[in-house]
């Protein structure tokens, strides 16, 4: 991840592990690296500018001065990994006086293969050309300015030459896995609630824990085995079961179950901390076909990739739980499935662990 300028981040680049926390006080920064990550998959979905970033004036660092024409805008930027290289997307965003991409380069092994810049202020697009490799060595034409380039670029680039086949294998690297995130940030209030069952895909802020409990139950027992043994740690009391009821007016309750002849909990009665574990513990151990994402559906369910951002890992946890997530956060790394990219005020829970990246910022 690169911010050359977001925000309160100047020219930072931070090289992304399978677990990697970000750790530091208040006003560090740890909270803006997540959000550039995740404003990088919205576009990559095929989001539109505004709704990726409602607040741009909030996103231009605060030291940036407008130049002549009064325009100030921030940039920010990724490396991907994978088979067509190191791929990298560079984009330069103009917050004021209008918001709208200003300039978008795809480069691989210092190679251009997309490169937009904005030519007319007066028409909401800019010029854009790519590699071609044939008879004409680039190919010219307008694309949306609030839009990214790179996701555009399957519907506009035939495959027909060698060129053209590399700007896609990188557009496709990028776009896969800028897509595959999903951002967590579970709502214990919320998640106190009995729900209704509905597509049992689990949202941002978990509130319908109770019917994805229930369909992990009923769908994968292996998984569902694993979340109950990290709740006997996770939870204060003995764990005997996690288990659903459905109550009269047909919605669902999680419970825990204690043992034979001890009364049930229902999850309502349970510590914001304890609701927060089962939460992030359940998000590990899920993937793209259990949460409210945007899965890649043209990757088969054996090679999707997840990339969950938390960010306030530990809000809430104490270090016996924190420590207990980011164990099944490497164990599920290791398998190569589940990324964690999460923010921490204190990460001396996880440092030495084997297969976690701390990295620090300094207010």
């Amino acid at each position: 991840m690169r911010l050359s300028a977001f925000r309160t981040h100047r020219s930072a680049s931070f090289r992304l592990t399978p677990l990697t926390l970000f750790a530091g006080a208040s006003g560090s920064g740890k909270s803006t690296v997540l959000q550039a990550y995740e404003a990088l998959g919205a576009l990559a979905g095929g989001a539109g500018l505004g709704e990726v970033f409602p607040d741009p004036l909030g996103c231009v660092p605060e030291w940036a001065d407008a130049d002549a024409q009064g325009r100030r805008g921030f940039r920010i930027g990724c490396t991907v990994d994978g088979p067509a290289g190191a791929v990298r997307l560079d984009l330069a965003v103009q917050a004021e006086p209008a918001l709208r991409i200003v300039g978008e380069r795809l480069t691989v092994d210092g190679r251009t293969l997309l490169s937009t810049a904005l030519r007319d202020p007066e028409r909401p697009a800019v010029q854009a050309e790519w590699l071609t490799a044939g008879s004409v060595p680039v190919t010219r034409a307008p694309l949306p300015d609030d839009r990214l380039g790179t996701a555009l670029l399957p519907l506009r680039v035939a495959g027909k030459t060698e060129g053209q086949r590399l700007v896609l294998a990188a557009a496709e690297q990028v776009v896969v896995a800028l897509r595959s995130v999903f951002a967590c940030d579970p709502q214990p209030r919320g998640m106190r609630r009995p729900v209704m069952a509905g597509d049992g895909r689990l949202r941002r802020n978990c509130g319908n824990l109770a019917e994805v409990l229930h369909r992990t139950r009923d769908q994968c027992v292996r998984r569902y085995a694993r979340l109950t043994a990290a709740a006997r740690t996770g939870c204060a009391g003995e764990v005997a079961e996690l288990a659903v009821e459905e109550l009269a007016d047909g919605k669902l309750r999680a419970l825990v179950r204690r043992g034979p002849g001890r009364p049930a909990t229902p999850v309502e009665r349970l510590g914001e901390g304890e609701l927060r574990f089962l939460a992030l513990a359940l998000v590990l151990l899920t993937g793209p076909g259990v949460l409210a994402m945007d899965r890649a559906a043209e990757i088969p369910d054996a090679y999707q990739s997840l990339t969950v951002l938390a960010d306030g890992f530990d809000r809430g946890l104490d270090a016996r739980q924190s420590r207990e997530l980011v164990a099944l956060a490497a164990e599920t790394a290791k398998r190569g499935h589940v990324r964690l990219v999460g923010s921490v005020c204190d990460a001396s829970f996880a440092r030495g662990l084997d297969g976690v990246s701390v990295v620090d910022l300094v207010s």
